[in-house]
């Protein structure tokens, strides 16, 4: 992969920090529904693509080596993508690819990796976005994973800073974990994203989640609008939860 890097820096669990009241939680999400829209006039969209590669995912990373194009041809009709692959596997291992604007170079690059035991990095990923959106705006992050294995404080939290940055995460599980489910969608709510549940090897779900995704990060709400009133199941889903 072109310029893979490692991100090596992981957060301390502060064990006993306090949780956040729900008052506390309100006047956050108070602060994230006052920022701007998603996309600046005359920009092309920025989109983190990130996904599990821990064993278990080999079937579904293979399906979304296939279904990765259709995130372009439907962000190229509200005004282009550019994405970013985040992928972790192993016990440490995370790493990005540059930034890409064609879906064969993309899905080249996922070709070549290959699914390895380990346990979940979403932190890892969350950080690494939000590194990247401060040097220049990313409008989405798309996770597609089955587990959750870190401690949810601490990734709510770094999914809290992406909210504030005006990045929504969409959290795309597979399968019926309910402790992947509820973190997932927390993650979700405190980006201001979107949650959804996917079949195991149900490419045709998975595919119609990842146009939605798209078609935010090219036209922000009103693309999305758009595609729902296309009958679009996946932007319906997103829908219903965004405001």
């Amino acid at each position: 992969m072109s310029k893979d890097r490692p991100d090596s820096k992981v957060a301390k669990t502060d064990t006993g920090k306090p949780v956040a009241s729900r008052a506390e939680i309100e006047v956050f999400l108070a602060r994230v529904r006052e920022m701007g829209p998603a996309v600046t006039s005359g920009q092309r969209g920025r989109l983190v693509f990130a996904l599990d590669a821990t064993m278990s995912r080999q079937p579904t990373w293979d399906a979304a080596c296939q279904l990765q194009a259709q995130m372009f041809q439907e962000a190229g009709a509200v005004g282009g993508l550019d994405v970013q692959l985040v992928y972790f596997r192993g016990l440490a291992e995370c790493r990005s690819s540059d930034w890409v604007a064609q879906p064969e170079r993309l899905g080249a690059l996922m070709e070549k990796i290959d699914c390895r035991g380990g346990h979940t990095q979403i932190g890892k990923v969350l950080r690494h976005v939000r590194k990247e959106s401060e040097k220049r705006p990313v409008q989405a992050l798309v996770y597609v994973g089955d587990a959750m294995e870190e401690p949810i404080d601490d990734v709510c939290a770094a999914a809290g800073e992406l909210g504030l940055l005006g990045v929504r995460a969409f959290m795309f599980q597979e399968g019926g974990d309910p402790v992947a489910e509820n973190a997932y969608r927390e993650m979700a709510r405190l980006s201001r994203g979107a949650y959804a549940r996917f079949a195991p090897g149900a490419a045709q779900e998975l595919a119609e989640l990842l146009r939605a995704a798209a078609a935010y990060a090219a036209g922000g709400m009103k693309a999305l609008t758009n595609l729902s009133a296309q009958r679009s199941g996946g932007a319906q889903k997103l829908l219903r939860q965004m405001s």
